[in-house]
């Protein structure tokens, strides 16, 4: 009887095993794929594209299309529940999928709380799809009048939306907006004052404006709430408060990290169901935290490979290896970006070249897949 490899999501540690789904077909496993879009969006460019810099087409893997040349199954759909003891995948559109092996790549989403739903000109950071359609409704909002554009939360995503919200409406050469960041107590807590400051400087140069004075307790379309009581007023509004692994590990009562993320081992297996992998932003590497940076699961993609095929043949497993210190590049949107490289930090146009030509040099190497099959 076929082994069933099931892949769940198409995102950055499933791209080397999206390539090689044919060689799995050839070795006489059926390889299913889980995805809610036909699309991959890479969400390392993602605020470029809200500011113009990419068209969506730029960003995009054609997942659905990789996975049917070669022989594979795509499912459109969310999966919902991981059944372990039966060894299925179940969805929201009520597939149910077996599996002999499965791997994990569902990525992590921004918590919309106590937001109303369908609210207008509300938008979470993630997913990185609906900056498109955020991009669309703010160049109409900018032709019509002067707007109070908000980001909630003090991170990189929020320095990076809001740079880039300023450079689409410097191309719309309309209305240019007030943006402001609600930064909790403290703008980009975590990184030191040298990466903080250039940062907060390229901002402060444009006319953002980053708030250190507290917490938001509510957000709805025209306002939002401070813990203090302070109400400020708004048109729209981005959610960046910190991404969460998905929500799928704890409806399927697999065991779990502090962050709720799948619980994995140094292989990049769950330390309880042997037959489960995981990579991205929806693991929990038990051997050290790791950041919800692209860069892990771009490591994590060779290993993944090597143990989903290992295990459907009973082979040794390969350990995972973190690696070094990470580069790390911000764009602020104008062709302005803060790079840190150990002990190097630098700004300006030539680390903002620099995380471009990574960002395209990697979007060309897997969408060439989609142009060899």
């Amino acid at each position: 009887m076929k082994k069933n490899l099931v892949l769940i999501g198409g995102g950055h540690a499933h791209m080397t095993a999206l390539e090689n789904i044919a060689g799995f077909v050839e070795k006489g496993y059926t390889v299913s794929v889980i995805g809610p879009s036909f699309h991959h969006y890479y969400s390392g460019m993602g605020p470029g594209m809200l500011g113009g810099t990419y068209t969506p087409s730029d960003i995009r893997f054609a997942t659905r299309d990789v996975v049917c040349k070669q022989g594979g199954l795509f499912v459109k759909d969310y999966a919902t529940r991981i059944d372990p003891a039966a060894k299925t995948v179940h969805t929201a559109g009520g597939n149910s999928l077996a599996y002999d092996v499965l791997s994990v790549n569902a990525g992590s989403y921004v918590s919309m709380q106590d937001v109303p739903e369908n609210a207008e000109n509300i938008y979470p950071v993630k997913p990185i799809e609906k900056l498109m359609e955020a991009a669309e409704k703010l160049k109409l909002l900018f032709e019509r009048k002067k707007a109070v554009v908000t980001i909630v939360g003090g991170g990189p995503s929020s320095a990076e939306v809001a740079g880039n919200i300023w450079q689409l409406a410097n191309r719309t050469k309309q209305n240019m907006p007030q943006i402001n960041i609600l930064a909790g107590n403290r703008f980009m807590a975590r990184f030191p004052e040298r990466i903080r400051g250039r940062v907060t400087r390229i901002l402060g140069k444009r006319g953002i404006r980053i708030f250190e004075n507290g917490y938001v307790k509510k957000v709805t379309t025209e306002s939002i709430l401070m813990n203090s009581g302070e109400l400020r007023s708004t048109d729209f509004t981005f959610l960046a408060s910190g991404v969460k692994p998905s929500k799928l590990f704890e409806t399927s009562g697999l065991p779990v990290g502090p962050d709720n993320g799948l619980l994995v081992n140094r292989y990049l297996q769950s330390v309880k169901y042997l037959d489960i992998f995981g990579g991205g932003d929806c693991i929990y590497f038990e051997d050290q935290p790791l950041d919800k940076v692209g860069v892990y699961a771009v490591r994590q993609n060779p290993v993944l490979l090597n143990n989903l095929l290992a295990r459907l043949e009973g082979n040794p497993l390969q350990m995972f290896d973190p690696g070094p210190e990470y580069l790390l590049i911000f764009n602020l949107g104008g062709n302005q970006g803060v790079l840190k490289k150990r002990g190097l930090v630098f700004s300006g146009q030539p680390a903002f070249w620099i995380k471009n030509y990574i960002d395209k040099k990697f979007m060309k190497k897997f969408q060439a897949i989609e142009k060899i099959l």
